[in-house]
């Protein structure tokens, strides 16, 4: 682990406790076949709070005259699964996470969601060591690029939210999201379908309900707009 967690450590540009650091790099997968170890979700739940406090705070103060909507869909943007496993494939993270068999088997190493939910235990594990002030500093170093083109994202900045939007404009009922769920609890996956006046307009997968919904939109986003354009959608 030694050399793993220097090669870390120096791309975090911060230095950790070696056991915080095999904490923060433990999925539930590796600790269920060695024992019962501990995981690093209690962690990922710290750095998800870390995460989204100097998001909100840096999108306030650089946007003063956005409103709270806006605001809120660019943080959902900036935080989201998708763009945290783009830092985290950007730190080469999937190379030191710690994996069970069969997570390694199906390339657990290379999942948004795995990918995401270490980096935000990382994260958990910085603040515990250096405070808010080096965590705010690592946090807007790996968020940078998706913060700066956050305020162009338009539709994208939230699919869900932008799909009632272009339906009500329609004169479309309100989308309605059916979930259905495979595979065992360590390895759930989400498909959501999303309806208008009860036809699915568009399907999602995830690791997460909110992820597959956000796909689905997606979907069904770009099918509404394309069939009935309005001039006014991006």
């Amino acid at each position: 682990m030694a050399p793993a967690a220097t090669g870390l450590l120096e791309k975090l540009g911060v230095h950790l406790d070696p056991e915080l650091l095999v904490l923060a790099l433990t999925h539930r997968s590796f600790a269920f076949e060695n024992g019962g170890i501990p995981t690093n979700e209690r962690l990922e739940f710290l750095g998800d709070s870390v995460l989204g406090i100097v998001v909100t705070e840096e999108l306030y103060r650089a946007h003063p005259d956005l409103p709270e909507g806006d605001l809120a869909k660019m943080r959902a943007a900036t935080v989201s699964q998708k763009s945290l496993a783009a830092v985290a494939r950007e730190l080469e993270l999937g190379q030191y996470i710690l994996l069970g068999i069969g997570e390694r088997r199906t390339r657990g190493f290379d999942k948004d969601s795995i990918l995401s939910d270490t980096v935000e235990a990382l994260l958990g594990a910085v603040y515990l060591t250096h405070g808010i002030e080096t965590s705010r500093e690592l946090v807007l170093r790996l968020v940078r690029g998706t913060l700066d083109r956050a305020a162009d994202l338009g539709a994208g900045l939230d699919w869900k939210t932008s799909l009632q939007e272009a339906a009500a404009l329609r004169g479309r009922s309100a989308p309605v999201y059916e979930i259905e769920a495979e595979g065992p609890d360590h390895a759930r996956v989400f498909t959501a379908s999303v309806l208008l006046d009860g036809e699915v307009r568009g399907t999602g997968t995830g690791t997460a309900k909110k992820h597959a919904e956000q796909g689905a939109a997606e979907a069904a986003y770009r099918a509404l707009t394309a069939d009935e354009p309005l001039g006014t959608d991006r």
